[in-house]
């Protein structure tokens, strides 16, 4: 065929995803034009959910060694060492899109997937994490997609046996028509090595294990790299269908056949399916795959070489296997009830050769769809965009005046007792427990914290079978994190705020943070403030993470996540850099949660203490009672987040502190409130500023910030920990108050004994746990 008449339309071309100058370059590389497969799987392939194009230069700058490190970024998931012979897995990944059009199914297979990455490397799973963001919660289009996203991951979870034990949730209207799911799992290595995804041995068998191939899923890489229209939510066939039950056997298959030793290397068929794994499995290993597409169990009939190309249906693996030892791989997943057929072989000549009928459906390759892929290093913005200049202009000055009573807000006079219920009642501070009473968060019996009771889960670290460790006392925690307003409004110093919180979140268990997975949700990088966002959060993500330690394994890039409103007009998600972070605690008996535990028990405020100004910029209490996203978020001292987090683990360590909590959204005043209501006890608080303080008492009570973490401690150390505290902190403590029993309420005052506010615990009970029931039994979806 002649390389200057091409068989396919622009408009062809163009809905695989490929630009007319990627679609030239493909055309010189072949040496011809492609066929209609070959064109599928570089659609699939040049996408930027598979090949980072536009995100992978920004990427460079992590992080990504350290002693602990045993996988870094490149295969399925990170592994870190936790010591005694135990190696830890987890990644993150997201199912943006496809949760948009299917919420169930989307989410459900959103599990699926993040499951198979952890086990495919050996691991056997033991937790899950979601990240979750929606639209306005009054809007029932929002509430039809949170219900269905989460329905289809207590399904998946609940079903395949494997906890779902934290998460966050967020609702704001930068997310109407674009939720985000992202989940992150853990899994301990089983297998005596860690299976890695590079394809070896010429003339090995390669095995298609699993479930059969459809429809489903078809081009779900292409669609996730798209801006969502009104035609792309009813592309339901790049939704991919769920089994978990059938997922459950494959997790058990997998591990006993990755102890034989006979498994060379595995790859989960995920995105692009078996284009991918394929691929990526010869591109790693610097070697060539054919494969026989007659010989792939099938559940459609009359599939095409584009078709079985292209199918993302879910709980596929792809093996090379030893040669001579593929039937008893075979036999371990017939055993289990799954598919396993040998369906190709490694091949010297590097490309991927799909065969189909008797005849070469496709050649091409396999580092040109793999490694050597389109990239692009975008011109970036020399100034901050206007929306951010203008936001930066904002000062605290342009709120109504306040004083020690409260606040007057269109009219209405509040007090800062109102506002608190307000912002408890505040879909996103509110008690997720609607959320996740639908997850089993217990099975595995490994779940030491439960969720809602502290900053991070905390999960068990069981000896594996075989192993020499006798008494293993230690244990996981995990934590995912993202105020992606902070980000919105300064995407360099909220990035940075994104990591620090999910540091702070781990010390506050006692757990040492060891590594990060992040998950990078933006809007189109082609267009200027979409990339400027991009490169500075990235540029943020990399620095916190050299501050805090902890390197970065790996993650998913989550680009194009924008709508269009009703008159065509894009609208951009907030900038969403999520980071899911483990930390290892050396002793279950020295972790703690967030309640208060004991009556008396002194509390004290580590880092900046109140008297200290800190501004409302990007603050919950701005967004929701004054309705209004401005200022500049919080900036981070890691010299003094260091130190406030080593202080608190080691308070925990000598079992001086009781609980431990972080002061995040909503500020001081909401950090207590949540204090008491997971330990269902009152507060003494005198604030140690008086009542005619030349301040704002909204800033006082509300602005978030300043490394600040609230602990309780028994009185028979106090004297130990104030003495620890002057010498490790300086003047960056305070001590507040004491825990008070629960019919005593919370109660907040002035060195001048001026009451700013007593309120009930029921009050505030009541308030925050049915915040979210309340308002989805309004719109009929109890």
């Amino acid at each position: 065929m002649s390389t200057t008449e091409s068989p396919f339309s622009s408009q062809e071309i163009a809905s695989q995803g490929i630009k007319p100058d990627e679609y030239a370059d493909i055309v010189r590389r072949l040496g011809r034009h492609p066929n209609k497969a070959e064109l599928g799987m570089f659609g699939v392939m040049w996408s930027e959910h598979c090949c980072y194009k536009n995100s992978r230069p920004l990427l460079k700058q992590f992080p990504t060694t350290g002693p602990r490190i045993v996988v870094g970024p490149g295969e399925n998931a990170g592994v870190v060492d936790l010591g005694q012979g135990l190696q830890l897995a987890f990644k993150i990944e997201s199912h943006n899109h496809p949760s948009a059009v299917e919420p169930f199914q989307g989410a459900a297979t959103g599990v699926g997937g993040i499951l198979r990455d952890i086990f495919t490397m050996g691991a056997r799973p033991i937790g899950l994490l979601n990240s979750l963001r929606f639209g306005n919660l009054e809007d029932p289009k929002t509430q039809r997609l949170f219900t269905g996203v989460v329905s289809g991951i207590a399904h998946y979870g609940n079903c395949v046996g494997v906890p779902t034990v934290g998460g966050e949730v967020y609702f704001d209207s930068a997310y109407s028509g674009n939720p985000l799911v992202n989940v992150m799992a853990l899994g301990l290595m089983e297998t005596p090595t860690i299976v890695k995804s590079g394809a070896a041995g010429i003339g090995n068998p390669v095995l298609y294990v699993g479930s059969t191939t459809g429809r489903d899923g078809m081009g779900g890489a292409s669609f996730a790299s798209a801006e969502l229209t009104d035609e792309s939510m009813d592309n339901r066939p790049a939704v991919q269908v769920g089994d978990p039950f059938l997922e459950k056997s494959l997790i058990e298959a997998c591990l006993e056949a990755f102890k034989t030793g006979a498994v060379v290397a595995a790859q989960d068929m995920g995105a692009a399916g078996i284009t991918c794994s394929t691929s990526e499995m010869a591109a790693k290993g610097g070697v060539g795959i054919e494969f026989d597409l007659d010989k792939v169990p099938a559940r459609e009939l009359g599939m095409t070489p584009y078709e079985y190309l292209l199918s993302e249906s879910q709980e596929r693996m792809l093996f090379v296997s030893q040669k001579g030892r593929e039937q008893e791989l075979i036999d371990i997943f017939q055993r289990w009830g799954l598919h396993a057929v040998v369906a190709g072989e490694v091949i010297s000549e590097p490309v991927v050769r799909i065969l189909f009928q008797g005849e070469v459906a496709a050649s091409i390759p396999a580092k040109a769809l793999a490694e050597n892929t389109p990239l692009y290093e975008r011109k970036l913005l020399s100034e901050p965009p206007e929306y951010v200049k203008l936001a930066w202009e904002w000062t605290s000055a342009k709120l109504p005046t306040c004083d020690v009573r409260g606040i007057e807000v269109q009219g209405e006079f509040l007090s800062w007792q109102d506002i608190l219920l307000k912002l408890l009642n505040t879909p996103t501070i509110a008690s997720k427990s609607w959320v996740y009473r639908q997850y089993d968060h217990q099975v595995q019996n490994n779940t030491v914290l439960l969720p809602g009771g502290a900053d991070a889960a905390v999960l068990r670290l069981r000896p594996l079978s075989g192993s020499t460790v006798t008494n293993w006392e230690s244990g996981v925690a995990a934590t995912v994190d993202c105020n992606s307003r902070y980000v919105y409004l300064d995407p360099y110093e909220g990035a940075k705020a994104v990591v620090a919180e999910a540091a702070r979140n781990l010390s506050c268990v006692g757990a040492q943070p060891l590594a990060v997975t992040d998950n990078l949700n933006f809007g189109s990088p082609e267009k200027e403030i979409g990339y400027w966002q991009l490169a500075y959060a990235c540029k943020g993500i990399s620095e916190g993470c050299r501050e805090l330690g902890t390197p970065v394994t790996g993650g998913n890039v989550s680009l194009y996540n924008e709508t269009f409103d009703a008159q065509g007009n894009p609208q951009a998600i907030y900038p969403t850099p999520v980071v899911g972070m483990v930390g290892l605690i050396e002793d279950l008996q020295k972790i703690c949660g967030q309640g208060w535990q004991n009556v008396g028990d002194g509390i004290y405020l580590l880092g900046l203490p109140v008297s200290v100004k800190l501004e409302l910029g990007g603050s919950e209490y701005l967004a929701v009672i004054h309705h209004t996203v401005a200022g500049k978020p919080p900036k981070i001292d890691f010299a003094l987040e260091r130190d406030v987090q080593q202080v608190c683990r080691y308070g925990i360590s000598h079992k001086w502190i009781s609980s431990a909590h972080d002061s995040a959204e909503g500020g001081l005043i909401v950090a207590l409130a949540e204090c008491c209501l997971s330990g269902n006890l009152g507060a003494s608080i005198n604030l140690g500023i008086s009542s005619n303080e030349e301040c704002r008492f909204d800033e006082v009570l509300f602005s978030e910030g300043g490394a600040r973490i609230l602990v309780s401690v028994p009185g028979t150390y106090q004297q130990v920990w104030e003495s620890y505290l002057q010498a490790h902190l300086g003047n960056n403590w305070q001590k507040l108050g004491s825990v008070v029993n629960l019919s005593s309420g919370l109660t907040v005052s002035t060195l001048d004994d001026y009451e700013v506010m007593r309120i009930d615990i029921p009050q505030m009970d009541n308030v925050y746990h049915q915040a979210i029931a309340q308002r989805l039994a309004f719109y009929g979806h109890e």
